[in-house]
């Protein structure tokens, strides 16, 4: 199993090269970059990580396929597979809809769109000549005149049922948001088979205190619960007890700081570099290919360091 590092949306500009080269130097297998409104690009993040690090593999989590014309994404994706053979990670997904509807982006049919986009961005890659006249998209003789020598692994970048069904058809895996447990990979494989890959994203704490890892874990919680969640809670045994907790709670904060320490123990990576080792055994055991670390705490630079204590995993 990898292991790999989001780079924070809200992490500082000047912040972001240092802390790649870090994640590089720590050992960590990828480090992924986010593209939420209204943040920073994806494609703009990844090609600075690529240029300034030399192994580490970079994932783009996600490209909202609504906000990217399917083909300057392959032209783009094309770009930095051509210039970084083997080490680029491309996933798409529907993005957030509230986000997008803000940018005028939300599709019609989410759904077709991304089966549409799939298609089509596959073929680019592949170097073919391609006309399409679909619900969502619409291509008229379209070739890249480099096509890349290694096509990038194409990840969706979904959750829900019909959306997860679609990717284990179209997509090479699925990289799922935060809370990733053991019971929603096990749910989530029931629904795209065994050979399907996963990449988990997950909040993570390590510290020698594990009550002090839990309270840094707590402050990246504080949004887990709404609607977008509730297919990532369903299957725990605490879901309804989650919920009423959610429910009577009146903010985010005070609903993070009312939650137990077994559930943010289920909820995070969280605890001493050997709590945080038997977690990732768990999520391995689970069908979990990749697990990617959230850094949680103010200090990212001292988060990185301390989530590499788990390193190496094996």
């Amino acid at each position: 199993m990898k292991i790999g590092l989001v780079a924070p949306p809200d992490l500082g500009v000047t912040q972001f090269v240092g802390y790649a080269q870090r994640a590089e130097r720590l050992g960590f297998d990828e480090l992924w970059v986010v593209e939420d409104c209204f943040f920073r690009g994806g494609i703009a993040q990844a090609a600075v990580a690529l240029a300034k690090t030399e192994r580490i593999q970079v994932g783009i989590g996600v490209l909202p396929a609504g906000a990217r014309n399917v083909a300057f994404a392959g032209m783009e994706v094309a770009t930095l597979a051509g210039m970084f053979p083997g080490r680029l990670l491309a996933g798409i997904g529907h993005g957030m809809p509230a986000w997008l509807r803000q940018a005028g982006a939300w599709p019609g049919s989410p759904l077709t769109l991304l089966r549409e986009y799939f298609t089509t961005v596959r073929a680019i890659l592949a170097g073919e000549r391609v006309g399409f006249d679909g619900a969502e998209v619409q291509l008229r003789d379209v070739r890249l005149q480099s096509p890349p020598e290694v096509v990038p692994p194409l990840y969706a970048g979904v959750r829900g049922p019909k959306s997860l069904a679609l990717a284990a058809e179209v997509a090479d895996g699925t990289i799922l948001a935060e809370p990733v447990t053991p019971e929603y990979l096990r749910a989530v494989r029931e629904i795209v088979g065994a050979e399907h890959e996963l990449i988990a994203y997950n909040v993570a704490a390590v510290d020698d205190s594990p009550d002090h890892a839990r309270t840094l874990a707590r402050q990246a919680l504080t949004a887990i619960g709404e609607p977008d969640w509730a297919p990532h809670l369903a299957p725990l045994p605490f879901a309804v007890e989650f919920a009423a907790l959610r429910k009577a709670a009146g903010s985010q904060e005070e609903f993070a700081a009312a939650l137990p320490d077994e559930w943010v123990d289920q909820l995070a990576v969280v605890g001493t570099p050997a709590d945080a080792r038997a977690r990732l055994g768990e999520l391995e055991a689970a069908g979990a290919g990749h697990v990617v670390f959230i850094p949680a705490g103010p200090d990212p630079t001292a988060a990185v360091e301390a989530l590499a204590r788990v390193l190496p995993y094996r």
